[in-house]
């Protein structure tokens, strides 16, 4: 042990806070969570609903490619004409045949006459729009019977995010940030290859259930990677920019889909790329902060020199000092007992938290403001498909607008800290909803406006709480705490398709209750410590006294605390673990 340390954010300063070094390393990053971003909506258009009408046999037959629309459908099948005279047909009943018709049919004709329209009967055939093709023509999935199929494809993704996010943040605490991110993304790859490959529908959903595994620990993953590497003052940067990243990856679903047009190829085009990500073994260094929580000082020292050299920085002896190898720190047996420490170190803290009602009320809060930014978020995605127009470039457009979302969380977390950017974030997404929900006669850019200003706030507001949370989180479980709140927030996002049938009590109550939601999460936001510019807490003393008039000391030493204790290696305050700003996200 050496007496004479200085914390991670200290060794920054020396090596410049953004560099070279950690601007190659962070694009690289950012890289795999554009197609984590595109794997976790591809659903949107591998089980989407094509347009599709009954195939009427006695008009139909000897048609090489039968039209979607023809002029005669209306005479076939039942449906509703709107007020612009537009017909949408039924597409699982057709009008019976006129038994008594008996005369000739002239080609692409097919009279009224010829159908008896007060009998309807079931179809068990039909013609589909030959512009998109997806699992519904694949294992036929039409009619009501089957539309709970095609939702319960996204009832798994979410399922599997579930399990994914969790897993994947404790294993990172436990065998590092770089390892558990390649094989995220290797695992999300095969398994989306492997959806495209799928057989049955059953298969499908194993697939698109292990793919959400996969995918739900990248975006994260690549978050505390991210925030690990720079200095305190780049950190809202680091976390906003990467949400950038996932927002052009999410808007390239649509683009995708829009040009590929078979959710096969669609498939392949987003899960076949990232296989190549293999090659970061080699190319992205660990996360500095987590090897020395974990004594491996020696490894850390390494990567150290590197970043100083790429960066051009001279390092002093003192800081060279910190990272010489201690006896048998690569010895196997030391190794397994410091997995062992490890894990106890983790389940130490978490009992400290579960002791302190200081940091039980403040995580309880969090708890529930990610669930409610979850629901918003994913309730107005899902709204987004009754917006008029392309459907492509419209959920394209949905998902571009989350940059000017993110833009203003990046803004208001420098000018404004951390609490006011998040209660104001919800406060605008509030206001917007309930606006929206009582101008449904309005004009439609009115609506589409107010839509867009309540995603834009709901976005803003789910990248201010990345960061948020990862500044109250001790070193030790940072990346599993923020797990566990974007666990819960999944578990809040599955809730998010039953909020529209709300509606068929009262039209404006699920935008209202959007509105009415997102306020209670903004004004218990309010109750929160503010974490802007303050050192990250290493250990879970540090964390309660977040906020404090009267903070505690920074333990900066290897060497003793208090009580003149050996310090936790794991909660040393190398490892202080940056500011996170981020959804997934998503």
């Amino acid at each position: 042990m050496h007496g004479n340390t200085m914390d991670f954010d200290q060794v920054l300063e020396e090596i410049g806070e953004f560099g070279r070094y950690q601007k190659t390393n962070y694009l690289l990053i950012c890289l795999p969570v554009m197609f984590a971003a595109a794997n976790s909506l591809s659903y949107v258009f591998t089980a989407g609903t094509p347009a599709y009408r009954c195939l009427v046999p006695v008009c139909d037959d000897g048609v090489q490619q039968p039209e979607l629309y023809p002029e005669w459908l209306k005479n076939a099948t039942p449906g509703d004409t709107d007020s612009n005279g537009v017909f949408t047909p039924k597409s699982c009943y057709r009008y019976s045949v006129n038994t008594n018709y008996t005369e000739n049919i002239p080609p692409g004709q097919c009279p009224s006459e010829l159908f008896a329209e007060n009998i309807t009967e079931r179809c068990y055939s039909w013609v589909y729009d030959t512009e998109e093709k997806t699992i519904v023509q694949e294992w036929e999935l039409t009619c009501k019977e089957n539309s709970w199929k095609l939702a319960f494809v996204g009832t798994m993704h979410f399922a599997g995010l579930v399990v994914g996010t969790a897993f994947s943040g404790y294993m990172a605490d436990r065998f590092g940030r770089k390892i558990i991110f390649i094989i995220c993304i290797i695992f999300m790859a095969v398994t989306g290859v492997a959806q495209g490959l799928a057989w049955d529908y059953h298969s499908f959903l194993i697939f698109a259930f292990l793919n959400a595994v996969g995918t739900s620990g990248v975006y994260p993953l690549a978050f505390i990677i991210g925030v690990e590497m720079v200095g305190p003052r780049r950190r809202e940067m680091s976390s906003i920019v990467l949400n950038y990243f996932y927002a052009v990856g999410e808007a390239l679903v649509g683009l995708a889909a829009w040009l590929l047009h078979d959710w096969q190829l669609l498939q392949y085009a987003l899960s076949v790329p990232p296989l190549f990500f293999i090659a970061y073994y080699w190319l992205v260094p660990e996360s500095v902060r987590w090897l020395i929580a974990r004594n491996k000082r020696e490894s850390a020292g390494k990567i150290i020199r590197r970043a100083a050299e790429v960066n051009r920085k001279e390092l002093s002896m003192d800081l060279l000092e910190n990272f010489k190898s201690t006896k048998g720190e690569e010895d196997s047996e030391d190794s397994k007992d410091s997995l062992k420490e490890d894990k106890s170190e983790i389940w130490m803290a978490v009992k400290e938290v579960f002791r302190s009602k200081t940091l039980m009320v403040r995580y309880v809060i969090m708890l529930y403001v990610w669930a409610i930014n979850a629901v918003v978020f994913y309730g107005l995605s899902l709204n987004s498909t009754n917006l008029s127009g392309n459907k492509y470039l419209n959920f394209a457009l949905v998902c571009l607008i989350e940059i000017p979302g993110y833009t203003l969380a990046w803004i208001s977390l420098r000018k404004l800290g951390r609490r006011i950017s998040l209660s104001g974030s919800l406060f605008l997404c509030a206001a917007t909803c309930v606006a929206g929900g009582y101008v449904t006669k309005g004009s439609n850019w009115v609506v589409v406006s107010l839509f867009l200003i309540g995603k834009l706030g709901i976005t803003s507001s789910f990248a201010v709480i990345y960061a948020y949370t990862a500044e109250m989180m001790p070193t030790v479980i940072r990346s599993g705490g923020v797990g566990v709140m974007s666990t819960f927030a999944r578990f809040g996002a599955m809730l998010a398709p039953f909020v529209p049938l709300l509606g068929d009590y009262y039209a404006p109550l699920p935008l209202l209750s959007f509105g009415a939601s997102s306020l209670t999460a903004g004004l218990l936001a309010l109750f929160l410590p503010e974490t802007f510019q303050k050192k990250l807490p290493d250990t879970v003393a540090e964390a309660k006294q977040l906020g404090k008039s009267t903070p505690q000391p920074a333990n900066d030493s290897f060497t003793s605390n208090d009580n003149n204790e050996e310090p936790n290696m794991s909660t040393a305050s190398f490892e202080r673990s940056p500011t996170l700003d981020v959804e997934s996200k998503h």
